[in-house]
């Protein structure tokens, strides 16, 4: 199969209603949708097999230009089409099921809105679903002037604006609109017929006020992302607000999976889970960004999920599903040729399985920024924290796999130890604070004994460099970036500055993007830049004093972002191709917070920032 039949990665738009995503490509193709949850299996996966996986495509019949931008403040998509004969506006979105109990439907719609824009366009309507990833055989029927498609089990319903034609396991028509006209296509996720009742143009607008009045406000005194950053972090907050589940609050690490890291490589996950790493940087964005609920919700989600029920405290792993699922058996879908022939296609994520240091520091530092913003820690929580930081007494020294989820043998990796080390300190100051119960003396003891094996082994002198871990201690790792961020030591002390320099001559690119690290982790094939380390180096930076640079490489990074503003994990240094699962949380994450560091940094007389992870290294 010739792999030019894919589109770039950044010709996507994504669309949700908070249970579920759908990529909408520049053709007006829906290549990626899960039904009716994120985790379910696809009903559409052209963007991992261009033939097999499925398609809804709505386009112009001829040769055509084509634009995408969302509607203001919104995740309405829209996709302008121009040809000879006219244009056409394709606008694509889905109704938020939260906002509204009294709606005449509980499962989940596309709304499809095509409208001539001027002249007379004649455009073509492909309709191929493909259950369970494509693996289940697809029926498809007209009943009652509705296209039923049948498949695992599961059957979707196409209310359509023109009769299309059916042939065996898809379903095709041409039409014609003349300017004015508009001609709706909704589907709907095992519900036979849009209910009468239900008016597009309602839910349009309602939609539209939905995400509008959700953005965050900007106060009178000034917006701190006011400038030329507003619109990308006004994106990112948008996107990461699709990636919510609105049941449960977790966040998604991305709506795709096996988008790969490499073409043509096995670097091919799924993301479509929630980490509990992402907890201290979402909290951060979310809480400046005035999203209080959402701060709640999911700090909650992550208590609810570690909180065994047991007597006695039992590790947890360090992903979960998005309605706390412990069970995501990997597997490979051998069946499907994988983005531009990167295979193997995966879903479920073995990960769950390893040991991962870092995420118990990433759990309590989350709930230390929430108290540090106000928030209540109860009793309750405490013990959880309490028995959180206990096991990390038991188990610092250990070998794992690292925030990197390497598939190597297990390394003592900085990062890790220095993430402990965090989980320590920030339970120290909770409990000083707060007046908790705590075995004050042993964690000051243990606290102390980990800072001096990081600065006596993690430090590598020839090299004035942290380095990747106790093993490797001649190869660098970006994840050191971390460790003035997180307090671990002042921005301006020399060891610092030393990585940082080191940094930013082994491991980034001549446009200053950082690569993860150096060495093997057990996979085959290389890797690109990686977006969320780039951004690190930007806070390092801007918190350092050299916020020219900050902003030039911030600048550099935001250049990066497909025509929509969204951006994926990782990048091609030298063309600049996004790549990996797409959109991305700890992308859009690094970017908000990015931005709240160059604006902390900048800030003199303007707007006050007060900035817990600024706060906790002082």
């Amino acid at each position: 199969m010739a792999h030019g039949e894919y589109k770039p990665i950044d010709a996507y738009g994504l669309i949700g209603n908070l249970e579920t995503c759908a990529l909408v490509g520049r053709d007006g193709a829906i290549d990626w949708c899960c039904l009716p949850n994120l985790q379910s299996p696809s009903i559409f996966a052209a963007i991992l097999d261009s033939e097999a996986g499925g398609t809804f495509r709505i386009r112009p019949t001829g040769s055509y230009d084509a634009v995408q931008r969302y509607q203001p403040d919104t995740n309405v998509l829209d996709t302008e089409f121009t040809t000879d004969a006219g244009a056409l506006r394709l606008t694509d979105f889905m109704p938020i099921l939260s906002d509204d109990p009294a709606a005449p439907f509980s499962e989940p719609w596309i709304f499809r809105r095509v409208e001539c824009l001027e002249g007379s366009v004649e455009f073509e309507v492909t309709f191929e679903p493909r259950f369970d990833y494509a693996r289940a055989r697809t029926v498809i029927e007209s009943m009652d002037n509705v296209l039923l498609a049948r498949g695992n089990g599961e059957h979707v319903s196409l209310n359509t604006a023109f009769a299309l034609e059916i042939d065996g396991i898809s379903a095709r028509g041409v039409h014609d609109l003349s300017a004015g006209d508009t001609a709706w296509y909704t589907l709907q996720y095992g519900q036979r017929k849009r209910p009468e009742s239900i008016d597009p143009e309602l839910l349009l607008d309602r939609t539209r006020r939905y995400w509008r009045n959700w953005v965050h406000t900007c106060p009178e005194s000034g917006c701190p992302f006011e400038g030329e950053y507003h619109d990308a972090v006004t994106r990112s907050e948008l996107v990461l607000k699709l990636l919510m589940h609105h049941r449960t609050g977790a966040i998604a690490a991305a709506p795709t999976t096996s988008l790969p890291e490499l073409i043509g490589g096995t670097r091919n996950w799924d993301y479509r889970f929630s980490w509990i790493r992402d907890a201290a940087f979402t909290i951060q964005a979310l809480f400046k960004l005035g999203h209080i609920q959402e701060t709640k919700d999911y700090v909650d989600w992550c208590l609810d999920v570690v909180h065994s029920g047991s007597e006695t405290f039992q590790p947890f792993q360090p992903l979960f599903g998005l309605q706390g699922e412990t069970k995501l058996t990997e597997e490979t879908l051998d069946h499907l040729e994988g983005y531009r022939g990167s295979a193997p296609v995966r879903i479920g994520n073995a990960a769950r399985s390893q040991l991962q240091l870092d995420i118990f520091g990433e759990l309590v530092l989350a709930l230390y920024e929430t108290s540090h913003y106000g928030e209540t820690i109860t009793e309750t929580t405490w013990e959880t924290v309490r028995e959180v930081i206990e096991y990390v007494c038991t188990l610092w020294h250990k070998r794992g796999a690292g925030m990197w989820e390497v598939r190597s043998e297990p390394e003592q990796f900085v990062h890790s130890k220095v993430m402990c080390w965090v989980a320590l300190d920030r339970g120290i100051k909770m409990a000083t604070d707060r007046g908790f119960d705590a075995p004050l003396d042993h964690w000051q003891e243990v606290r102390s004994e980990i800072r001096e094996v990081v600065l006596e082994r993690g430090f590598n002198e020839s090299i004035n460099s942290f380095v990747r871990s106790f093993e490797a201690d001649e190869l660098l790792d970006a994840s050191a970036l971390r460790i003035p961020l997180v307090g671990f030591l002042p921005f301006d002390d020399p060891r610092v500055q030393g990585t940082i320099d080191a940094v930013r001559e082994r491991l980034t690119t001549e446009r200053g993007l950082v690569r993860r690290y150096e060495g093997e982790d057990g996979l085959p094939g290389d890797e690109g830049a990686f977006i969320l380390c780039s951004f690190w180096l930007v806070d390092c930076l801007a918190l350092s004093g050299d916020v020219e640079e900050a902003e030039t490489l911030f600048e550099n990074i935001l250049e990066l972002a497909s025509p929509l503003g969204l951006l994926s994990e990782e990048v091609v240094p030298e063309t600049g191709e996004l790549l990996g699962n797409y959109p991305q949380a700890f992308s859009h994450l690094g970017l908000i917070n990015s931005a709240i560091y160059i604006c902390t940094a900048q800030a003199e007389d303007g707007v006050d920032i007060d900035y817990p992870a600024i706060d906790a290294q002082m």
